[in-house]
């Protein structure tokens, strides 16, 4: 029934802060859409922003910034991916470790955005 995901809804406690995050240390691109809204785009793929007061109508019962666990497959080695959060002062939680992802054995590291979601950025464990 399902085939894949479209979009993910990122509820956050800083605005500002969340989109530094994911675009400068990150390298998602920042998109502006219909009334207000905000997405995060990487690839094919888009996190929509859900900032403090934000009105989204229908949305999760009890949206929770820092309640995420997300793991990224990195579109460069993951010895790029440390040098680069070194060069952001975005310090490594764990890793690199092996780890089982859902179509490969992938090596990761984790670190945390600014509200606390963890983040997990991954290389095929295959690379190593």
């Amino acid at each position: 029934m399902i085939k894949s995901v479209d979009h993910i809804v990122l509820t956050t406690r800083d605005l500002d802060k969340c989109i530094d995050f994911y675009t400068r240390v990150l390298g998602m691109r920042l998109e502006h859409y219909g009334k207000g809204r905000i997405a995060l785009r990487f690839g094919d793929h888009k996190f929509n922003v859900h900032p403090p007061g934000f009105d989204a109508g229908i949305k999760a019962r009890t949206p929770t910034a820092g309640s995420l666990d997300l793991c990224f497959l990195a579109d460069r080695s993951l010895e790029e991916v440390i040098a680069q959060l070194e060069r952001h002062g975005v310090p490594i939680e764990e890793g690199p470790v092996v780890r089982t992802g859902a179509r490969f054995a992938i090596r990761s590291v984790y670190v945390r955005d600014p509200d606390d979601n963890l983040i997990e950025i991954s290389e095929p464990a295959e690379k190593a």
